[in-house]
């Protein structure tokens, strides 16, 4: 009987060593997940104030930020997603440095990968901002200096730099995040190449007509010219 109740409890005492030994890396996760939360929690009220006071929403709707939130169904301001972002950015890596914590090596290894990680997710959303902001730059230029020199098409024109500009910055930026580099690089040149052959039929063929006032206009002058020199020789 002595024996049947050892082996019931051999496993119960074993298994309570483990937990004693594995509380300290649980109550220093629990801490850390408390402290990171309420740090996240302060960081976002301040930069959304910050935001606020830089008045960084009026600088969004200039530069069309705005427009592009709402595109993509999202009515908050550009300060308050900002803040929203960096919450939960820092409640990710509040909950990576917990898990860290425990010294698990399985786990160890995965928020290794994750940290290794990051740089590449900062660069990426560096790359997306001041090329989405360069290619709004570049259309608006193209599109002041077509209108100026009197192009019919500008506003097609620009449109289509910029298409092609945000296309060439979304694969850089999956490039960067090295999401199937291969495929992103077989899918842009598809669409880039398909873009450029559009925009060259359409060119063309919208130029039609110009082309044909251009050669008749000059065929008129030249016309002119010759009846100015007989009339000169007479």
């Amino acid at each position: 009987m002595e024996d049947f109740i050892n082996m019931i409890l051999e496993p119960l005492k074993e298994l309570f060593l483990k937990f004693k030994g594995f509380a300290p890396n649980l109550l220093a996760m629990l801490v850390i997940l408390l402290v990171g939360i309420a740090f996240a929690r302060i960081i976002k009220l301040v930069l959304v104030k910050f935001l606020t006071a830089i008045k960084f929403d009026s600088w969004s709707d200039r530069m069309g930020f705005t427009k592009l939130m709402r595109k993509g169904d999202l009515w908050a301001k550009p300060s308050a997603i900002l803040g929203e972002i960096a919450f939960w950015l820092l409640i990710i890596i509040t909950l990576m440095s917990g898990l860290n914590a425990l010294q698990v090596p399985t786990i160890n290894h995965l928020v290794g990968e994750f940290f290794s990680y990051i740089p590449r997710i900062f660069s990426a959303a560096m790359i997306l901002i001041v090329g989405y902001v360069l290619s709004g730059f570049i259309s608006r230029t193209v599109l002041i200096a077509a209108a100026n020199n009197g192009f019919h098409y500008a506003k097609i024109l620009a449109e289509a730099i910029h298409t092609l500009l945000i296309v060439l910055i979304l694969s850089m930026v999956m490039e960067q995040l090295q999401i199937a580099p291969g495929i992103v690089l077989a899918a842009f040149s598809i669409v880039f190449g398909g873009i450029v052959i559009a925009l060259a039929i359409a060119f063309g063929v919208g130029g039609i007509d110009a082309a044909r006032r251009i050669i008749e206009s000059e065929a008129i002058s030249k016309r002119e010219e010759e009846t100015k020199d007989e009339i000169e020789h007479l």
